[in-house]
C-alpha cells in the first residue's frame, strides 16, 4: 500500500498521475461520497457533487502544499463543493430561502428510495436536517466520522472553541426534537 506523502508526489509527476489518482479514488471515494451524501441528503446529489470534487482535486492537486493531511484536504473541498452546491440550489430553486432548502432536504430524507434506516435513525436525520448549517456540518463531522476538532479546524476554518460550541447546541437541539416525538 502506498503511503501518503508518495501518493502526493505520485499526483504532482505528470507521468504517474493519472495512475496515483486512481489510487486516491479508490481510497478515498467511500468516505467523501458519504461526507458529502450527509450534507446533500441525495444519492444522485452527492454524486454529482463527488465527481466535482474529484474534478477539483485533479486541477489543483499541484498548489496541494501538504500543510494538513490530504485526506484534511479532500475533505475540505468536499464539503466547499456541498456548500456550494445547496447554496446554488437555494438560489435557483428557493429563491434564496433557508427554510424552502431545509424543508427540501428533510423531503429528500423521508422520499429517498436509498435510505435504509429505521424509523428513528430517519427521524435522527429529520433533526440534523433542521440544524444551522455549520451545526449540521460539525454534527456530522464529529458524530458520524469521529473527525477530531483540530481537524475540522482545518476543513472548516474556524476554532476549535466555535466548533465545541456548535456540536453542543447542536446537540441540544437534536436530542429536543427526538424528545418532542415521544
Amino acid at each position: 500500500m502506498i503511503d501518503e506523502q508518495q501518493l502526493i508526489e505520485d499526483l504532482k509527476n505528470e507521468s504517474s498521475k493519472q495512475q496515483a489518482f486512481r489510487v486516491l479514488v479508490g481510497r478515498y471515494k467511500e468516505r467523501l461520497y458519504w461526507h458529502v451524501r450527509k450534507i446533500v441528503l441525495n444519492h444522485d446529489d452527492a454524486d454529482d457533487v463527488l465527481q466535482n470534487t474529484f474534478i477539483k482535486v485533479w486541477r489543483n492537486i499541484d498548489t496541494f502544499r501538504a500543510e494538513s493531511g490530504l485526506y484534511t484536504w479532500l475533505y475540505r473541498i468536499a464539503t466547499n463543493e456541498s456548500l456550494t452546491f445547496l447554496n446554488q440550489k437555494k438560489k435557483k430553486t428557493f429563491g434564496g430561502s433557508d427554510d424552502d432548502l431545509q424543508e427540501h432536504l428533510i423531503e429528500n430524507i423521508q422520499s429517498d428510495p436509498y435510505f435504509d434506516g429505521d424509523d428513528i435513525r430517519q427521524k435522527l436525520q429529520e433533526a440534523i436536517a433542521r440544524l444551522p448549517e455549520k451545526q449540521r456540518l460539525v454534527f456530522n463531522m464529529r458524530y458520524f466520522d469521529d473527525i477530531k476538532y483540530q481537524d475540522m479546524e482545518k476543513i472548516l476554518e474556524t476554532s476549535e472553541g466555535a466548533l465545541k460550541a456548535s456540536y453542543h447546541h447542536a446537540v441540544k437541539k437534536i436530542s429536543e426534537f427526538m424528545k418532542n416525538l415521544s
